[in-house]
């Protein structure tokens, strides 16, 4: 929400490809797997949104094996701190990484690893795809049904941690139902 309100021309592209796919069902035709796939764009920012904002700041892992990184030795059964936001921010795997891009994710997207809101490898959340669904069927109907304005024009929202990622100041909007 936050994002979509302070970012027009993305919102407008989400709200154009979101209008699609409600015209291309019947009235009161619920929506499926194959509309959820053709959601691109939506899922590039709201994947953009996760890298920016990531619910969690990490997680634990236990080495499996000795090995040595940056110079550490780290033994078998060492419990390591991974932490998603570091790889999300290195300019290395996100170029000018403050900005919003949702780009980023066309075609086959980052590299492995280096994007991780969910976790990666075995240790990936198992509610991954469950979780992307609801998201997106979210999306599509609010965006659909309401549009939403900053309260406090100009106001900066950041974003603070707490243990999950909430505007600072609260976040106060005006939802009016979409007429058009």
């Amino acid at each position: 929400m936050k994002y979509l309100a302070e970012l027009p021309d993305v919102l407008h592209e989400v709200l154009h490809e979101q209008r699609e796919i409600a015209k291309s069902k019947a009235p009161e035709e619920w929506l499926n797997i194959y509309d959820v796939y053709k959601m691109m764009y939506s899922w590039n920012v709201v994947s953009e949104v996760l890298r920016l904002s990531p619910l969690l700041q990490g997680g634990y892992t236990e080495a499996l094996t000795n090995f040595i990184y940056a110079g550490y030795f780290i033994p078998k059964g060492m419990k390591l701190f991974r932490s998603g936001i570091s790889s999300h921010m290195n300019p290395e795997n996100f170029p000018d990484p403050e900005k919003f891009d949702p780009s980023r994710f066309q075609g086959n997207g980052p590299a492995p690893y280096t994007y991780v809101p969910f976790g990666g490898g075995p240790g990936m959340c198992p509610g991954f795809e469950c979780a992307r669904v609801q998201i997106l069927i979210f999306l599509h109907h609010v965006v659909r049904r309401y549009k939403w304005e900053k309260l406090i024009p100009g106001i900066e929202t950041r974003l603070k941690i707490s243990p999950y990622p909430l505007p600072d100041k609260g976040f106060p909007i005006l939802l009016q139902p979409r007429t058009t």
